[in-house]
């Protein structure tokens, strides 16, 4: 998409996707080839139907519904009234929304997504980050870039674009649109790019607002209470039990991307079965994601065919945090109850030497934004609030 040369130029940028590429969309998914039925339970609501992987019912649903009733253009003109965006950032062009406030007492923010998700993530609460009903409520300037080989962003022909480098790419980008000093929040791969932006750059950032407040590994589980314990294990369940996925992405993502470029079946159910098990729901994600907004998310993926490069930061990142990286402005840090990695307070404050806020909220997963988004514009508000207070 970017001609690779170093600019400093931001041009407005409202991509369209032809009715041609959306008729093909529904032509794959028309002579899709589907597997037999899972051996584990599928008759009752829970967890266990979802065993080895999305159900093939609510797949065969998921289809249809894509594929008769779903209709990209409504998320296309939501992208183009935010206001969408490129620059070359280090060589790479970077996409981005851009929505400024009002208010002349605004601070400016970047949210950064993770994998599965993408810039969809956040666009039904950027209105109300940025122009919130109560006068008294903090106001923001967003910004949501597109992570290297997602969505619109380009596509790293080379190696070496992992979260460290991420996070000086969006300090670049920051100060471009004329934000030298800003916040920043992150969760999955948006956690670790948010606490190097912290770690590296407290010229820059303010403070900081993460779900992922990942502590430095080999901590003595010495101190830790009864309910502190539990959320070691659960972490390390996961590790044990449920991280397939990451260390195929991590090892071989050119193997899966070939899937995930495809075939829009394999890029659906993959996707899928990560929005189930990571979501604080029973039965499916749909009892608190929206889906035609998850389907939004799936169909930026397809369209873009960013399948593969996604993946790749997996292979750049992984398990790649600095253990001796330490964050020292201001952090606000939430731990949901249904999210993957749950690190308690005690080890995450070896990392965040400046705790401004500590939440642990009854409910909720990994997808904040779209499972409980007024929950979580709450959480972000009062904890950057705590941030800007600390920081004064």
């Amino acid at each position: 998409m970017s001609d690779q040369k170093t600019t400093n130029r931001i041009e407005r940028f409202e991509p369209h996707a032809t009715d041609e590429d959306l008729v093909a969309l529904r032509a794959r998914l028309t002579s899709t080839r589907l597997p037999e039925r899972a051996t584990t339970p599928h008759d009752a609501r829970s967890r266990d139907r979802w065993e080895q992987g999305p159900p093939l019912a609510d797949i065969v649903e998921l289809i249809e519904y894509w594929r008769t009733t779903y209709d990209w253009r409504p998320f296309e003109r939501r992208l183009n009234e935010i206001g969408q965006f490129r620059t070359v950032v280090d060589g790479l062009g970077i996409h981005f929304l851009h929505r400024r406030s009002p208010r002349p007492d605004a601070t400016p923010l970047v949210l950064t997504h993770g994998w599965p998700g993408s810039v969809a993530e956040f666009v039904d609460i950027i209105d109300e980050l940025a122009e919130p009903q109560d006068a008294e409520t903090p106001a923001f300037h967003v910004v949501v870039p597109s992570l290297p080989g997602y969505g619109y962003s380009d596509k790293p022909t080379g190696e070496g674009w992992g979260t460290e480098r991420i996070a000086a790419a969006w300090v670049q980008l920051m100060g471009r649109l004329g934000y030298d000093r800003f916040l920043a929040h992150g969760g999955d791969w948006g956690g670790p790019v948010t606490i190097a932006l912290g770690g590296r750059f407290p010229a820059h950032v303010i403070g900081i607002h993460t779900t992922m407040p990942i502590a430095p590994p080999g901590l003595s589980l010495d101190g830790l209470d009864a309910t502190e314990r539990q959320w070691v294990e659960h972490t390390r369940a996961f590790e044990r039990n449920r991280l397939a996925y990451a260390r195929v992405m991590a090892t071989a993502p050119q193997t899966i991307g070939y899937s995930l470029v495809d075939s829009p079946v394999g890029l659906l159910a993959w996707i899928l079965e990560k929005f189930f098990e990571w979501s604080d729901t029973v039965d499916s994600p749909f009892e608190t994601i929206s889906r035609d907004r998850f389907l939004d998310n799936v169909t930026l993926y397809w369209l873009t065919a960013t399948g593969a490069s996604a993946a790749r930061i997996y292979f750049e990142s992984h398990q790649s945090l600095d253990p001796d990286l330490r964050v020292t402005v201001p952090a606000a840090l939430t731990t949901y109850p249904h999210d993957i990695e749950k690190h308690p307070r005690p080890w995450a404050e070896e990392r965040f030497r400046h705790i401004v806020r500590w939440r642990a909220p009854e409910a909720g997963g990994h997808f904040p934004a779209l499972e409980m988004p007024g929950e979580f514009v709450r959480d972000l508000r009062e904890g950057l609030a705590a941030v800007l207070a600390a920081s004064e």
